[in-house]
């Protein structure tokens, strides 16, 4: 990695951080310039992950070492291809909902735009830490920040949802911390790969401690990750949510996920003696439980919000049902679906808001704040009859109805079909020359439940898109600005964009699965990364 691209690694945390420092001195009147500032940083940040991404798109991580410390002893980031894909897939949420809620919503709350910062500053610094006790850091960091956005608006319902969220996650984050203290207890370490080189060497009666604060942790990763039965939280937050607010944190239970994912290989992978494969039927299981329960909510849910978020758990099932796997093939077609159902859903949540508006005038969750105030919501500022929005507001909102239904289903042309059809070839493959009478009853389960979980929602979105957009007898074209309905466009496209280059965004997904699940490529580069040397001084 180049000079200059080795000390970006740092950016997506440190920008953020200054942004939302910075953010935080100036008053809440001037919001117009504290939307520049959270624009600017937010457009910065999407550039620098593109970046990082092209950088990482080797066989080598990028490892930065802050204050030049070695590992395991100092505070290790680590950029290889997985980290860098989900950078880039929180930098374009973020961007998306940033742009969004420029139109209307940054303004009916405080500190919106200092706590989307911290937010964004969390979540990249998750996904780049090297070690287990600075992934609790930015874990807390994204929590603190959403605990707050998910406030925004105000109003009961979503101080109802908050104190749920609020009360699960610090229970997550108190398993988080008693895990992490008894792997240290035992191993003497938190450098994650220093974990993987101790393990192998770790006496037999410590495996059990081991094994023990490894199923504490994961608790904490799985209830992030809204795996059943402990992402009950999951079905009362996210539809509460303000929109921008729900796009964004569809990228939360990814966090959970890449946890899980980066975590599992280092510390039971093939090179961990006993403890090789520990917990990967459970994890499977879980996965294929998450994805029923899914399907049983979307085929019951009336509001489009619920469906999302019965949707963003089949999502979760699928990659969790991968991760207990632990096969190559399988773990590729996963993380495809996982960028392809992540940018799906967080459209689909602004998307909710602009169809919501024409049906029910005057009930915006925007008017929220002034119901608060014992202000009575104006209708007029929601909806107005006629389609004077602008041309075609309900033909390109059915539009993009339609591709968030294809995507979701997994029918071709966008990536939604490409994923799908990835992770059952995959699923197939074990069976050799074609013949599914070699199949696994695991591997039969898995495929059931992903054909099953398009045909659910095929039945729940056809009848929800009748109700929305043929049903009504009086046409209402909500008033929608090209700032709203341009996030949603640009998610959307990217997803087509995925299916055309579906080759080589495969080939990428693939050799970041084999990198991540054979990490003996990432412990050496990690443990034997050099110091930068001192400069020659100018003068003797």
């Amino acid at each position: 990695m180049a000079s200059w691209a080795h000390h970006l690694i740092i950016a997506p945390i440190l920008l953020p951080l200054v942004a939302g420092a910075l953010l935080a001195v100036y008053d809440e009147r001037r919001q117009f310039l504290k939307g520049l500032i959270n624009l600017f940083s937010t457009l910065a940040n999407l550039a620098i992950a593109i970046t990082l991404l092209q950088a990482a798109n080797t066989d080598t991580p990028g490892v930065y070492l802050l204050g030049n410390w070695p590992a395991p002893f100092g505070i290790v980031l680590v950029l290889d291809r997985l980290s860098a894909m989900l950078v880039l897939l929180t930098a374009v949420l973020a961007t998306a909902s940033l742009i969004f809620s420029m139109a209307r919503w940054h303004t009916v709350g405080h500190h919106f735009h200092t706590l989307f910062q911290f937010l964004v500053m969390g979540v990249n610094g998750a996904f780049l830490t090297g070690d287990l006790f600075n992934l609790f850091v930015f874990f807390e960091v994204m929590l603190a920040s959403s605990y707050g956005l998910l406030l925004h608006g105000s109003g009961p319902r979503r101080v109802q949802a908050s104190l749920h969220y609020v009360v699960i996650n610090l229970t997550a984050a108190f398993f988080f911390l008693v895990g992490v203290a008894l792997i240290y207890g035992v191993t003497g370490t938190l450098n994650m790969a220093d974990l993987a080189a101790r393990i192998p060497a770790l006496a037999a009666e410590n495996r059990v401690l081991l094994e023990v604060g490894a199923a504490i942790l994961a608790m904490a990763f799985l209830v992030k990750a809204a795996m059943w039965p402990l992402g009950f939280w999951l079905l009362s937050a996210y539809p509460a949510a303000a929109p921008p607010v729900a796009a964004i944190f569809a990228i939360l239970s990814k966090v959970g996920l890449y946890a899980l994912l980066r975590l599992r290989p280092l510390l039971f992978g093939g090179e961990a003696g006993e403890a090789a494969g520990y917990g990967g039927t459970l994890l499977f299981a879980g996965g294929l439980a998450t994805i029923a329960f899914g399907i049983l909510g979307v085929l019951a849910s009336q509001a489009m919000t619920r469906i999302a978020s019965f949707s963003l758990m089949i999502s979760s099932g699928t990659v969790l049902a991968a991760i207990g796997l632990s096969d190559t093939q399988v773990t590729g077609g996963a993380l495809f679906y996982l960028a392809s159902s992540t940018l799906t859903i967080s459209a689909f949540f602004l998307l909710i808001e602009l169809i919501e508006r024409g049906q029910n005038p005057g009930a915006d969750l925007i008017a929220v704040t002034a119901e608060t105030m014992g202000a009575e919501p104006d209708a007029d500022d929601t909806a107005i009859e006629g389609g004077i929005g602008f041309p075609g507001t309900l033909a390109l909102l059915g539009a993009c109805f339609v591709a968030c239904a294809l995507l979701l289903i997994g029918l071709p042309p966008l990536s939604g079909f490409v994923a799908k059809l990835a992770l059952l070839a995959a699923l197939f493959a074990p069976a050799g020359e074609g013949a599914a009478a070699g199949l696994s009853a695991a591997n039969w389960a898995f495929i059931v439940l992903l054909l099953l979980s398009g045909v659910a929602t095929l039945m729940t979105l056809s009848r929800v898109g009748i109700r929305a957009f043929w049903a009504p007898v009086d046409a209402v074209a909500p008033r929608v600005l090209a700032v709203e309905v341009a996030p949603v466009v640009a998610l959307l496209l990217l997803t087509l964009v995925l299916a055309v280059k579906g080759g080589p965004v495969m080939q990428y997904m693939d050799e970041t699965a084999r990198s991540v699940l054979a990490p003996s490529s990432y412990v050496e580069d990690v443990l034997s990364a050099p110091r930068i040397p001192p400069a020659k001084a100018g003068l003797q």
